[in-house]
């Protein structure tokens, strides 16, 4: 019969050569359903199994957590001690890093915890160079910021985190599965599907073990994106490129890399070049604001901000303080970007925006 891992192999080799068309689809997705079926009973295998090594789980602290991805000597380390006060060993050779390096980089008010990984490399989500657990650090964090020097890194890099089910810069299909009884596989789309035919949806679904269910789906699909929806395993994060060496780097090496990684942001580790830019833009990717708060006939503390997600409401502000403000909130006062005149009473469902000042009125 084989292993999983044979079996999975030899469906790979059977969707490479397969070439795609119209006639060929519907067996080219149902091939990727029996691949993503596989390989998430061989994740559930490698949990349980015991392992020998040292261990990549960290305690989240701060605000929020960013993770540092790339190949090895691509200068992780160096870019972590410029932004914070941690010290982690730099090398001119791979795999100088053989733990996670926790950081914390303070910027704006915002305390922002940075985690050095070892390097991903081709294999990683294969559990080469220790790579399952690598990637499994991955998946606890609120961004990655991917580092690049070289052309094809990058589409290495994205391409071991898909395989381990992280989805950067994605977002979750909109996608409802209702399991049921009976009645067979129902589906309803608000949106003509150009990918799929109920038929073929309907045999991705009977290979998942599921012939009972109520399907809506609001946007048009793709195989693979129907593949997450009934898993519903996937991690969404968002990314940031990193072109890091610009100060050895050639302009002709430097543009390759732009074209290669759109959005990028091209950085020096070694000379801190363009890291002021750097800080703003991982700020900016986690959608941190920034609120001041003010007691009742006091100046506002401008000092210690508090420190949100963008799209927060007061009432989540209360919560971030303190939880059983929530209950004894009554009305508040905003200054500020989010506020139609400066002191605006607002209710509980006010939006925040990045500066505001906040006075909270609370029941006694």
């Amino acid at each position: 019969m084989g292993t999983i891992a044979e079996k999975i192999a030899e469906l790979e080799e059977e969707l490479q050569k397969t070439k795609y068309n119209k006639r060929t689809q519907h067996h080219i997705g149902l091939v990727k359903a029996k691949i993503a079926k596989l390989k998430a009973g061989q994740e559930v295998a490698a949990k349980k199994s015991s392992h020998s090594g040292p261990s990549y789980a960290v305690r989240k602290t701060g605000d929020a957590t960013v993770l540092f991805v790339g190949f090895p000597s691509v200068g992780k380390s160096t870019l972590l001690n410029q932004l914070t006060n941690a010290e982690s060993k730099v090398a001119a050779y791979e795999f100088t890093t053989i733990n996670v390096i926790p950081g914390l980089m303070q910027y704006k008010g915002a305390k922002i915890q940075l985690l050095d990984v070892p390097g991903i490399i081709s294999g990683a989500s294969e559990g080469k160079g220790r790579g399952r657990e690598i990637l499994s650090v991955v998946r606890n964090a609120d961004l990655v910021l991917a580092m690049i020097d070289k052309p094809g890194q990058l589409k290495v890099i994205f391409d071991e985190l898909y395989t381990a089910n992280l989805r950067l810069n994605g977002r979750p299909p909109n996608v409802t599965i209702r399991k049921k009884i009976s009645g067979g596989v129902h589906f309803v789309a608000s949106c003509k599907l150009t990918h799929l035919t109920e038929k073929f949806a309907k045999d991705i679904f009977h290979e998942y073990g599921i012939h009972n269910a109520d399907v809506v789906m609001r946007q048009d699909v793709t195989v693979d994106q129907l593949i997450d929806a009934i898993t519903g395993n996937r991690k969404y994060v968002p990314a940031l490129v990193v072109i890091n060496k610009i100060d050895s780097l050639g302009k002709k090496e430097i543009a390759a890399l732009q074209k290669e990684a759109a959005g990028s942001l091209p950085i020096s580790a070694e000379t801190a070049e363009n890291l002021g830019a750097l800080r703003e833009e991982i700020l900016k990717r986690l959608g941190i604001i920034r609120v001041y708060m003010k007691r009742i006939g006091a100046a506002p503390d401008y000092d210690e901000p508090l420190i949100l997600k963008k799209n927060h409401t007061v009432l989540g502000a209360c919560r971030k303080i303190r939880r059983e403000w929530a209950t004894r909130f009554q009305y508040a006062k905003v200054w500020g970007k989010s506020a139609r005149f400066d002191g605006q009473t607002v209710g509980a469902n006010h939006l925040l925006l990045d500066s505001d000042v906040l006075e909270l009125h609370l029941k006694r």
